[in-house]
């Protein structure tokens, strides 16, 4: 329709005239298809095909493949046969019913290279419970002499053993075999020739057999002697978010007892990667094997804390070490007044962890026993013993 100049538009001709097109409005929303169809592409990319290279997940987050990963639902990895035959064996034990015993024992499981200076505070400790314990000694390095009716002939064939490495664990595991052989012995003890007892057999009987934990110490330390230690020759079976630290000195419920021993596969990613020098690094296979092992199994099945106390405030090599002049009231009261964990990280910060002790959920003292006793401290232990353990 032509319009002449100086005409005017009625409403009539308004409606004659071809309308305009606007594709702005509809461009739009497809532009928003596009990026929100490219964003599910690779969100489904990145949880199919993860990367191991933590670059390309700035794309997504400053935070990298951390803050990305945490967007997506948590990915089922494919166990191998030798891991789904390991888990499968391993829960069927953890299922099965402790065995109802109208004698259960204590399995106390000395581990020394000869010597056990204070055989005679344990004799005493003994004394009238006659048919509640048993007694098993590794001495890794000489057979010697003993006195006392509960440690002869209790020696089990033994072998060497290095500090720091995996014969160590052999030693443990060693122990726990033979103390196994006695269906009767429901709870399994680890003791070196320096620990003592805290308490009366009495006491110590109804802590450990009237709860349904193993006192496994463990906890996570991001630090150069905690997961710094790791290696990624332990994938897949291990990863460093499991692997955990803890003291050597453990005591164990028989299921967990018969769980130690038939694992092979973890055991083996300790053997093998988990050893003093390799790498650069000291990684101490009694440090990490046992609460790496049951943190991942069995989390809820531990206390996460050793009930043999020692002392690691001096910040050394070695723990702080008890002699004669040292042993007093005032000492073993507060060694057994303690009702709080404490772990310290090996990280430049040092951070501080605290956690109350539970017992069958009531918040109870943590050590049944302590490390390390000098040998002189054996007389004056002795004079005090039916004081302190009948008293505290």
């Amino acid at each position: 329709m032509k319009i002449s100049k100086g005409s005017r538009l009625t409403m009539k001709d308004m409606q004659l005239l071809p309308t305009t097109r606007y594709r702005g409005h509809i461009k739009k929303p497809r532009w928003i298809i596009l990026l929100i169809s490219m964003f599910i592409v690779l969100f489904v990319c990145a949880y199919v095909y993860p990367s191991h290279n933590s670059s390309a997940c700035y794309v997504f987050s400053s935070k990298g493949c951390k803050g990305f990963s945490s967007w997506l639902p948590p990915s089922v990895r494919e166990y191998s046969d030798e891991e789904l035959a390991s888990h499968v064996v391993i829960k069927d034990i953890l299922r099965t019913p402790p065995l109802q015993l109208k004698n259960p024992k204590i399995a106390f499981m000395f581990l020394t290279p000869g010597l056990l200076p204070f055989e005679k505070l344990w004799d005493k400790f003994f004394q009238g419970h006659e048919g509640r314990f048993s007694v098993y000694i590794h001495a890794s390095k000489e057979k010697t002499l003993h006195f006392s009716r509960y440690f002869i002939n209790r020696e089990i064939r033994s072998e060497k053993v290095d500090w720091g490495t995996i014969s160590m664990v052999n030693a443990e595991k060693r122990l726990l075999a033979n103390a196994l052989k006695d269906r009767d012995n429901q709870h399994f003890v680890l003791l070196s020739e320096s620990c003592v007892p805290l308490h009366d057999f009495d006491y110590v009987f109804r802590y450990l057999m009237h709860t349904n934990v193993s006192f496994v110490d463990s906890f996570e330390d991001p630090g150069v002697h905690g997961s710094g230690r790791y290696s990624e020759h332990m994938l897949p079976e291990v990863e460093k978010k499991d692997f955990r630290k803890g003291a050597q000195w453990f005591t164990l419920k028989r299921q967990h007892a018969i769980v130690v021993m038939a694992d092979s596969l973890y055991y083996t990613k300790f053997k093998e990667y988990c050893r003093p020098g390799m790498n650069g690094r000291n990684c101490y296979s009694d440090e990490h094997y046992l609460p790496t092992f049951f943190s991942m199994l069995d989390p809820t099945g531990i206390a996460n804390w050793s009930v043999t106390n020692v002392d690691w405030s001096e910040g050394k090599w070695h723990p702080k070490s008890y002699s004669a002049l040292d042993i007093s009231d005032d000492l073993l009261q507060n060694l057994t007044s303690i009702d709080v964990s404490v772990h310290v990280t090996s990280e430049e910060r040092k951070q501080t962890q605290r956690v109350p002790c539970m017992w069958n959920g009531i918040q109870r003292p943590c050590y049944l026993f302590a490390r390390k006793f000098l040998p002189d401290a054996l007389d004056n232990l002795l004079t005090i013993f039916s004081n302190y353990t009948l008293q505290y």
